[in-house]
């Protein structure tokens, strides 16, 4: 009976409808969306590439791990947890030996992978470039369509889309900068695929200069396993790893074992333990780490932008909800007046809610897969997510979505109810008489003066004390914020605080609007009978007016603390590097890095040159930003301002840390550090300074060969150089490399701040749609708010007033909406970004640019204002006498 009601009611009142409809179906749009971006990161599939003739590969664990075992009242609990490396890890060469002998096996064929970037001026067509052996063609495979095999180690062979875009034949020269200096290459022959190669050029060099190029002499990137015939792939890999993992009694194995796994081989450890033996698709992340490790960024993206999602999505809607039950105040006040109980009007609520919700959850999940499928092209676009990561939909994150707007609308419906159904049938029908329905208190008689207090302000205790308690829940936000000093721990907790204080906003926004309308009351009253009529329907509408301040101040503390809260970190981080450069000059590329030879070049004119090369460690399962640094002549180019110890003493055996290193891990000079190399190398160091400029140098400063020996690209980031010289004399010296500059420390500065701009822009497009969605909520909610105000305008025709006194006076309300909006929004960013430049600085200096921060309030100011005129103005065509003669 409910049910069938329910649904007459909403066919009846389409329109009224209309804006709750909109604001779910744009939640449900963005659930999806980000529910396809969580999918993809945790079920997105790595199709493998460059091995795919070989069924069965071997390569070497990219996982830290670490096994607690615990034992209370009698029970033992063992936990293990791992964690992604940063670099590629190795495999001792010698395990070649252990796979041929290995039932099963037909062929084992030893794979190179290392940096092979050709310099053309078509480049290769936003593929990454990868050199290999020749010898390991047969892994994908490729084979010869014209020339011959590279044999000497000037000899090179490209994959045949490289030569078409390049131009490219045999007998022609190629510049490749690899992890060694630049070298002229005569190109031999030219290869194709037998599968498709979409993402990566393939570069195949004779066997020695492979090695020599990989610069890890013993070791391999991973080997592919060729099956004899009438082996399975399935019976193979179970060879494989029985193999691997039987006892063996040989030499202290390579130094890439990792902390959890064993490091030297004895007659009880396993052979190859950190071997790794995948099949199928799980070949994809052995070839592809970047897109292994793009899944975690991804599910952190997607569960970000969902969290945050959804809470905007329930703040906003629950609004919605509120102001289109305040338009229907009459109507429910005659069905209590009837005889309906507070349970039939909450379930009558209820039910036009999940009817309203579950449409709108359906529309709105169509949408948000070709959302979804929009996001994560243009986060590939940015580089945030390699396109070899496939783009994954299914049926769960659009059910998931319907049910959560379906239940966000049943709730946001409950709590907007709750009033209406629990006042006294003759009470509602003389305040919907009254018209003043949104200004009487949650309780049936007023009992006490903080009572009618909040009662003539909208609130009920209930709501009052809610309000008040999600505030002190903000404050404790923004202090928590204060003491954390690490971006991925600071993050998470920044939005989070701007969406409780919004929440709070809205709890008490009928105090809020009544306190703005006492402070501009003067001005307000100066502005004419226009003025003076805003006044009071501020003073008389303060619930109505609070449901269009909460979005509008979400809009603008959110989008306040998304554009800022980068810039505040970057800025502080550039300005450290900028003090604690000493150099006169920079050399940096365009390309891959500046090569170890062109150091060697400028040392043997007399310069003092530091090379920093940039990697990522861990200590533990905890990761930190770490540089390699030249130890000759340190001090004279570089000075991270050391509050402990000497920088005199580091080695390749030492490491200096910055102070929140330092407070984290417990360290002072003296102290010892165990970490794990970018490769997985395990190395025990010994603390010789402290340092204060973490933010622009990193947590951990190793020695420059220590840490080149154990990442990918061991070619410097930038080179510092002192000298006497100048910039073209410097230039001369390093004309024979391509694509390396030499710069002032200032212009550094700025190639550094354009790249945190473009880093930035992905963090812009995770929060991007959530803002989108907050500015269709104002839209959304201020046409609503105009919408039920027909009647009220006809009657002030009646009155006299003119069509443009009517509009001006909602202008009126509007800027004065748009003023309370913008104090609280920007009052909540501001504690917000000061709180998180305290913590991640030490400073309470957010950066803020004052032409961003205006854009961002007149966009807003604009919004309201268009929301507001567009409706007035459609209102004001019906003649007055029809609307006020009209049954309502």
């Amino acid at each position: 009976m409910m049910l069938r009601y329910a649904l007459r009611s909403v066919r009846a009142r389409k329109a009224g409808f209309l804006g709750a409809f909109l604001s779910l179906m744009c939640a449900a749009a963005l659930i999806t969306a980000c529910g396809t971006l969580l999918g993809t990161g945790l079920r997105g599939t790595i199709r493998t590439e460059r091995y795919a003739a070989s069924p069965v590969v071997v390569s070497a664990d990219q996982y830290v791990h670490r096994t607690t075992v615990k034992h209370k009242k009698g029970k033992t609990k063992v936990k293990h947890k791992a964690k992604p490396i940063a670099e590629r890890a190795w495999l001792p060469e010698s395990l070649e030996t252990t796979l041929a002998r290995t039932p099963g096996v037909a062929r084992v064929i030893p794979e190179l992978t290392f940096l092979a970037q050709p310099l053309t001026p078509l480049g290769t067509g936003g593929r990454t470039a990868y050199g290999h052996s020749w010898d390991s063609a047969a892994l994908t495979p490729y084979r010869l369509v014209t020339g011959s095999a590279p044999r000497a180690a000037t000899d090179l062979v490209i994959d045949r889309d490289f030569a078409l875009r390049a131009q490219l034949r045999p007998g022609d020269r190629l510049t490749v900068q690899s992890t060694q200096a630049p070298r002229v290459y005569r190109i031999t022959g030219i290869a194709a695929p037998a599968t498709p190669v979409r993402h990566q050029t393939s570069l195949f060099f004779s066997a020695g200069e492979a090695r020599r190029l990989a610069a890890h002499p013993g070791q391999v990137t991973a080997f592919g396993v060729l099956p004899a015939k009438g082996t399975s792939t399935d019976r193979l890999r179970q060879a494989i790893t029985a193999a691997l993992h039987q006892p063996t009694a040989l030499p202290e194995q390579s130094s890439t074992a990792r902390p959890g796994t064993a490091t030297s081989l004895s007659p009880t450890s396993p052979l190859g333990s950190t071997a790794q033996v995948t099949t199928g698709d799980a070949r994809g992340p052995v070839e592809f780490l970047d897109a292994a490790t793009a899944r975690t960024r991804l599910v952190s993206i997607g569960g970000a932008m969902g969290g945050t999602s959804l809470l905007v999505a329930v703040l906003v809607v629950v609004g919605t909800f509120v102001l289109s039950v305040q338009q229907r105040h009459r109507e429910l006040a005659l069905l209590r007046a009837v005889a309906a109980t507070s349970g039939q009007i909450r379930r009558l609520l209820g039910r036009e809610a999940l009817i309203v919700g579950t449409v709108a959850g359906v529309a709105g999940a169509l949408l948000g897969l070709p959302l979804g499928g929009w996001l994560y092209d243009r986060f590939v676009a940015l580089g945030a997510v390699p396109a070899t990561l496939q783009h994954t939909t299914g049926v769960v994150p659009p059910l998931a979505a319907l049910v959560a707007t379906a239940l966000g609308a049943w709730t946001a419906a409950r709590v907007a109810s709750r009033r209406i159904s629990r006042i006294r049938p003759a009470q509602a029908l003389a305040e919907a008489e009254a018209g003043a329905g949104a200004e009487a208190g949650t309780e049936t008689e007023p009992k006490s003066t903080r009572t009618r207090l909040t009662t003539r302000a909208g609130l009920g205790r209930g709501r009052l004390l809610a309000g008040l308690v999600l505030l002190a829940g903000g404050v404790v936000l923004v202090a928590v914020l204060s003491k954390l000093r690490t971006e991925p721990a600071s993050t998470p907790v920044t939005f989070l605080a701007v969406v409780v204080l919004s929440t709070s906003v809205a709890l008490l926004g009928p105090l809020l609007v009544k306190a703005a309308v006492l402070a501009l009351r003067g001005p307000l009253r100066r502005s004419g009978p226009t003025g003076r009529l805003a006044t009071a329907n501020l003073r008389g509408n303060a619930v109505r007016m609070a449901s269009v301040v909460t979005p509008l101040t979400l809009l603008i503390g959110m989008t306040c603390t998304v554009l800022f809260v980068q810039p505040t970190l970057g800025d502080a981080a550039r300005a450290q590097a900028r003090e604690g450069v000493r150099a006169d000059w920079v050399v940096a590329s365009q390309g891959p890095g500046v090569p170890a030879e062109a150091a060697r070049q400028l040392r043997a004119r007399h310069d003092t040159v530091t090379e920093v090369v940039r990697t990522t460690v861990r200590v533990g399962l905890d990761k930190y930003a770490a540089q390699g640094v030249t130890l000759a002549g340190l001090t004279r180019t570089w000075d991270p301002d050391v509050t402990a110890g000497s920088l005199d003493g580091l080695t390749e055996h030492t490491a200096a840390v910055s102070e929140l290193a330092a407070d984290q891990l417990h360290l002072k000079p003296g102290g010892t550090l165990k970490l794990t190399l970018g490769d997985g190398t395990p190395a025990t160091l010994t603390v010789v300074a402290v340092y204060a400029k973490g933010l622009g140098f990193g947590d951990l400063t190793l020695a420059h060969d220590l840490v080149a020996r154990h990442v990918d690209n061991p070619l410097a980031s930038s080179v510092l150089v002192s000298t006497p010289r100048t910039q073209t004399q410097l230039a001369t010296t390093l004309r024979e490399f391509p694509g390396v500059r030499v710069l002032a420390p200032t212009a550094a500065d700025s190639l550094q701040a354009r790249w945190q701009q473009a880093n930035a822009e992905v963090n812009y497009l995770a929060m991007g749609l959530g803002l989108a969605f907050t500015a269709i909520a104002v839209v959304n909610t201020l046409a609503m708010s105009v919408a039920e105000r027909v009647r009220e305008f006809a009657l002030l025709r009646f009155a006299g007033a003119t069509r443009r006194q009517v509009l001006r006076m909602l202008r009126i309300e509007a800027l004065s909406v748009v003023l309370l909006a913008t104090a609280l929004g920007s009052g909540i960013a501001l504690a917000v970004l000061t709180a998180f430049s305290i913590g991640m600085t030490g400073r309470a200096a957010p950066s803020v640019t004052p032409l961003v921060y205006v854009t961002v309030v007149a966009v807003g100011a604009a919004l309201a204002l268009v929301a507001t005129a567009l409706p007035g103005r459609a209102a004001l065509r019906v003649r007055a006498v029809t609307v006020v003669t009209a049954r309502e």
